[in-house]
């Protein structure tokens, strides 16, 4: 554990990647990447800039000023709407035309359906279901021995899964059929190369995935159990208040949105996908991060105390826990879930002095951006005071992206997220053991590699 002393406080610096020497030609960088994309950047990328790279005859633009960011998501968001073809064809094969991948007509038609169904004064709504889903885990961690060892990582999946599912779907889906989405959706992520090389040999468009066997029983295994859903909702038998029952109810309401039983399970498995994984991913670098700065913990359960006294926390007081907002918020900044955006430019384009040239590459990095030394002081370290009743200069911190493709789900997240570390926290203390070797890798998400192993005590 690495901590720091700072004008008498202390300061955790948490796990990060070495800087890149820069050493091998543009092959190298790309094999790199197709393996992690955090090993490829060099401590100058870590500055507040602009630059492109050339890769086999095609343009890598590098977006990293709040200025540039504005322009590209903002003021020319026509021209940057497209997701990368990495993206889309790392995604289509199991989320179809979903709104996370899809653009055009089909983007602008079914984005103001999905933002109102998740929409955050809907949010309240889903609290009951997030906290019964915290407490029915933390009922499962009494029954361990104390001091037991946990994936943490895993521990969040299913959480996350289970409240996700049950939003989605409705309480009716059982926890066989929620966990096994949830591993379908893992080892999709782990199946899929991250890197097409279509692209960058003359396909805009890249290659379609290649369907190996393991990855077709992923997809199939997801499929079927929303399909079953589906199928359960169409015949009425579905739950009034989920997020499928809204779907349905809209498309009953306005036939002109064309919402087939295929376009459905895209949207809820999109939904689903967006709300689980990256949650998850979210609770279990908060765990790692109050394990290493017990400062920062104390001070939660303080606040915990106070708003709460001695009852469980509930959806109604997570504006009151504003320490535990800016502890989530610290967390998304050091470990954004999505830590590259990639965006495919249209036309021609400037940006920064840099003529950008159609079909290239428009790569924006929250992991790069959020630690920043021109943005954030002290960038490395783990610090929620910097979101404590505070906000950050606009467009230097975008962990859910930002303009019009902003993740509509982003409050249902951090409600869930402060809930259930809220609730979690005042009944137990998760530590992982300092001998382990914390290591971030991004995949389509940003995870701990090899899980995150941590004891479980009551408190």
């Amino acid at each position: 554990m690495k901590t720091i002393e700072i004008k008498g406080e202390t300061f955790f610096e948490p796990a990060h990647p070495s800087y890149y020497n820069g050493s091998g030609n543009a092959l190298h960088v790309l094999w790199r990447a197709r393996k992690d994309f955090l090993s490829i950047w060099s401590e100058d990328d870590y500055q507040d800039r602009v630059f492109d790279w050339k890769i086999l005859n095609r343009q890598i633009v590098i977006v990293n000023s709040p200025e540039w960011i504005k322009y590209v998501l903002i003021d020319r968001r026509d021209n940057f709407e497209r997701k990368t073809p990495q993206m889309r064809r790392a995604l289509e094969y199991l989320l179809g035309d979903g709104l996370f991948i899809s653009d055009g007509h089909t983007w602008n038609q079914r984005r103001p359906l999905v933002s109102d169904i998740v929409h955050k004064t809907r949010v309240p709504d889903f609290g009951p279901i997030m906290a019964t889903a915290a407490h029915e885990l933390a009922a499962k961690w009494h029954q361990l021995p104390p001091g037991t060892h946990v994936n943490l990582l895993h521990e969040m999946a299913v959480l996350t899964a289970e409240i996700i599912a049950r939003s989605v779907f409705g309480s009716q889906l059982g926890s066989e059929a929620c966990q096994a989405v949830a591993k379908g959706f893992t080892k999709y992520q782990a199946s899929v190369d991250q890197l097409n090389p279509g692209y960058f040999v003359g396909f805009d468009d890249g290659l379609p995935l290649i369907r190996w066997p393991w990855l077709n029983h992923s997809v199939k295994s997801i499929h079927q159990v929303v399909d079953d859903v589906i199928d359960q909702h169409l015949k009425g038998r579905g739950e009034n208040q989920s997020m499928l029952s809204l779907l349905l109810k809209r498309q009953q309401r306005n036939p002109e949105l064309n919402l087939n039983v295929a376009a459905l399970r895209n949207e809820a498995a999109t939904i689903f996908m967006a709300g689980h994984e990256t949650t998850a991913a979210t609770l279990s670098w908060a765990w790692y991060l109050l394990s290493s700065a017990p400062w920062v913990e104390q001070r939660l359960l303080e606040e915990i105390r106070e708003v709460c006294g001695d009852r469980t926390p509930t959806v109604e007081d997570v504006p009151n826990l504003e320490w535990a907002r800016a502890i989530i918020e610290e967390t998304l900044r050091l470990y954004p879930p999505v830590p590259i955006l990639g965006r495919q430019n249209q036309e021609a384009d400037v940006i920064n002095n840099i003529h950008v040239k159609p079909a290239s590459l428009i790569l924006i990095v929250p992991w790069l951006l959020h630690r920043s030394a021109s943005l954030f002081d002290d960038p490395h370290l783990f610090k929620p005071e910097r979101f404590y009743r505070t906000r950050p200069p606009s467009y230097s911190y975008i962990p859910f992206a930002i303009g019009p493709r902003i993740c509509p789900g982003l409050q249902f997240g951090r409600v869930e997220a402060i809930l259930c570390l809220a609730i979690l926290a005042q009944q137990f203390v998760i530590r992982v053991p300092e001998h382990h070797q914390v290591k971030p890798v991004c995949r389509l998400t940003l995870r701990p590699e090899r899980g995150l192993p941590a004891s479980i005590h009551p408190r």
